[in-house]
């Protein structure tokens, strides 16, 4: 029966030590010493990672491969804007 208790003890204490609590945990931008809120990011960042404003970061979903387009890509990489006039222009006059 100690033999399970040791077994336990061990597993919470590397639970504990492998990540800090919550409130310790820092923003993963450089430089900032806000709490994290969400993925590894203060609320500041949180948000601006949400509005696809953090460029060196992974993005939230895949883009508009249109230069300077920041909307989610849809169907052959672009977006629904951009899908749509390229396939206006593709098609064949009448």
């Amino acid at each position: 029966m100690s033999e399970s208790t040791e077994k336990t003890t061990e597993k919470a204490a590397k639970a504990t030590t492998a990540t800090p609590p919550r409130g310790e945990r820092k923003c993963s931008v450089e430089g900032c010493k806000r709490p994290y809120r969400a993925k590894t990011y203060c609320v500041v960042h949180y948000q601006a990672w949400r509005r696809g404003e953090i460029e060196a970061h992974k993005t939230r979903y895949k883009r508009c491969s249109k230069e300077g387009c920041k909307k989610a890509a849809g169907r052959w990489g672009f977006c629904d804007e951009h899908r749509k006039k390229g396939e206006a222009e593709a098609a064949p006059a009448t």
